[in-house]
């Protein structure tokens, strides 16, 4: 695919705290094409609000973001005071130039940007620093995926046992469930409302997209026995 033949557009973001009036924006650029990692889907949003509301608890804490595109999350983390690592697949070189141009359009020339690519082992995952949290936006997307996503995550959480994976994903089909993968990769999941981080509302963070009904958030740690 020749990028130079595809348009580029910044969407801009704002995440506000009505207690105390903070406010953050930040911008993304998008390439308009149909390769759905260029775009800034819902569930980004809504993961990014998350992640805006734990801003304390961010702070100087290593941050990976999984399968990040165009890195709203990540972007987010960093602007709040988090250590963040950019990742994307190694067999997508253009998800990865998206990723350094966020980190560009954001004054963060330094934030690292990796190919990971989900259920490999790889030089690339083995000499990643303890990471304490780690992002993923829709990256239950394609149910033959959900077991490499998982895989990933059981290896990092067994290198780092108190990182926990946030991630947001949309609900497509009743049929899809992570359930019995957890299970097999001594996982667990707790499910977090959107109310309880003020994501249950339309036009969150001034933009079109909603944080509503269909988008779910959840912390998957490390099963303890």
């Amino acid at each position: 695919m020749n990028e130079s033949s595809h348009t580029l557009k910044e969407k801009s973001f704002t995440f506000q705290d009505c207690e105390d009036s903070q406010s953050l924006t930040v911008s993304v650029p998008e390439v308009l094409d149909p390769q759905y990692g260029m775009y800034v889907w819902p569930c980004a949003v809504v993961l990014s609000q998350y992640v805006w509301m734990a801003r304390e608890e961010l702070q100087n804490k290593t941050v990976l973001e999984l399968g990040a595109g165009v890195s709203l999350p990540g972007v987010v983390a960093a602007k709040c005071g988090a250590h963040v690592i950019l990742s994307d697949s190694a067999e997508l070189p253009l998800c990865l130039r998206n990723c350094r141009r966020s980190c560009d359009v954001n004054n963060l020339p330094d934030m690292p940007v990796i190919g990971l690519t989900w259920g490999r082992v790889s030089p690339e995952l083995l000499s990643l620093p303890a990471v304490d949290i780690i992002l993923g936006s829709d990256v239950f997307y394609e149910p033959e995926d959900f077991e490499d996503v998982l895989v990933t995550i059981s290896f990092l959480v067994r290198r780092n046992p108190h990182a926990q994976f946030w991630t947001t994903y949309q609900e497509r089909s009743a049929d899809w469930s992570i359930d019995a993968l957890l299970h097999k990769w001594d996982l667990k999941c707790i499910n977090v409302p959107l109310e309880t981080f003020d994501a249950n509302k339309n036009h969150l963070a001034g933009s079109t997209l909603p944080g509503n009904h269909t988008v779910q958030m959840m912390i998957i740690t490390r099963k303890t026995f």
